[in-house]
């Protein structure tokens, strides 16, 4: 009989877009489970998965009543499962997954951690995130930040202990699928389509980001970076791949209203596939404040782009500086204007990076040597 293994995310939205295929990878080794919230879209994930799924309440908002009961929902159901291991990722899933596997005496509680809020937070609400995290870290008996410089952020915060931290690979996730971002799947009819609905001319320089549109992810400083910008090179455009969240981080009131009514930015909301979004830009621009290991840099140099990141852990592992992109410091408006007006005006640099985009991810991030590795982790644990 396989061993059970639980995997846990606050929202389905990460178990398919952030940990896509391992749940069916692991499967063949485990039984695997996912729990997470919002039971429809978390019903579909573990369909394509082809695992089973439970459903719990939880929420990213500071909730301390619906998190007590998520605890007490959990605990309930690992006491009734009785799995090998439980691995979460994200925040809110870590803290309510672990504390009720300690309680539930779950012998593997593992959790990664993708980045951490508390980076951006100051005065009570930091004292708090400080104690959450410490509090998920205690109880998990292994601790997987997905980059070097998480893990020594982790360590220089003591909020857990050394002896429990490990990054898998190079870092990441869940790598990268080399096959599924390839440019060679899509045909020069159908970028030319897509650049005419989105109004890109040719020979225009196209700049994407893709996330979500709020403050921490630098959009303050890309609009207006780009503004900047646009004043003397009229043949270049903006391209924002992803939501807003208005209420949770909310980006400057005259920046939304640049973006709403600038005819050289381009807004599509959240699409299913950013692959084509790749192929019709020329760079990603990703000045975010806080990141565990974005999987959007992954991905961007998969279908061949170079990147402009901001100097933060993860970024700065996925990026070597003037070879597959460039690094800028975080806030910093006048460099990321620079630096985005270099790729654009000097075509034999862009053309050099953009050469080398691919093959650095190649050598680094191929997803099956990730999951291999975390298998390899979990086996380890059959034989402690």
């Amino acid at each position: 009989m396989k061993k059970k293994v639980i995997r846990v995310t606050t929202i389905p939205l990460s178990l398919e877009k952030l940990l896509g295929g391992q749940m069916s990878f692991m499967k063949e080794f485990y039984e695997v489970k996912a729990v997470s919230s919002d039971n429809d879209y978390l019903q579909k994930v573990a369909q394509q998965e082809g695992v089973e799924a439970y459903h719990i309440d939880l929420t990213r908002r500071i909730t301390p009543f619906k998190d007590l009961m998520a605890v007490w929902k959990m605990y309930k159901f690992l006491k009734k499962e009785k799995p090998f291991i439980i691995h979460s990722h994200t925040p809110k899933a870590g803290l309510v997954s672990m504390l009720a596997a300690k309680l539930a005496n779950v012998p593997n509680r593992l959790h990664t951690v993708a980045g951490l809020p508390l980076l951006e937070s100051t005065g009570a609400k930091r004292t708090l995130l400080n104690i959450v995290e410490k509090l998920t870290s205690k109880c998990a008996t292994k601790v997987y930040p997905n980059s070097n410089a998480l893990k020594n952020i982790i360590v220089n915060n003591k909020l857990a202990k050394h002896n429990k931290l490990k990054v898998i690979g190079n870092g990441s996730s869940n790598g990268i699928n080399l096959n599924h971002f390839n440019s060679n799947k899509f045909s020069f009819i159908e970028i030319e389509t897509l650049k005419k609905k989105l109004g890109i001319s040719k020979n225009y320089f196209v700049y994407i980001f893709v996330g979500r549109i709020v403050k921490d992810k630098g959009i303050n400083e890309l609009v207006e970076s780009f503004v900047e910008i646009n004043k003397d090179n009229h043949n270049t455009k903006l391209l924002l791949v992803g939501p807003f969240e208005r209420d949770l981080d909310p980006i400057k009131p005259h920046n939304f209203k640049e973006i709403k009514e600038n005819n050289n930015i381009i807004e599509v909301g959240f699409v299913n596939d950013v692959r084509p979004y790749f192929l019709v830009s020329n760079v990603l621009v990703f000045p975010s404040y806080r990141e565990g290991f974005p999987n959007v840099v992954l991905q961007a140099g998969a279908m061949g782009l170079p990147s402009i990141v901001s100097n933060i852990n993860g970024c700065n592992e996925i990026v070597e500086d003037n070879k597959n992109g460039v690094i800028v410091p975080v806030k910093n408006v006048f460099e990321l204007t620079n630096k985005m007006k270099e790729l654009l005006l000097n075509e034999a640099f862009y053309l050099q990076l953009k050469k080398q985009a691919r093959s650095s991810i190649e050598n680094r991030y191929d997803q099956t040597y990730i999951w291999e590795e975390i298998l390899k982790e979990y086996k380890e644990l059959e034989n402690v």
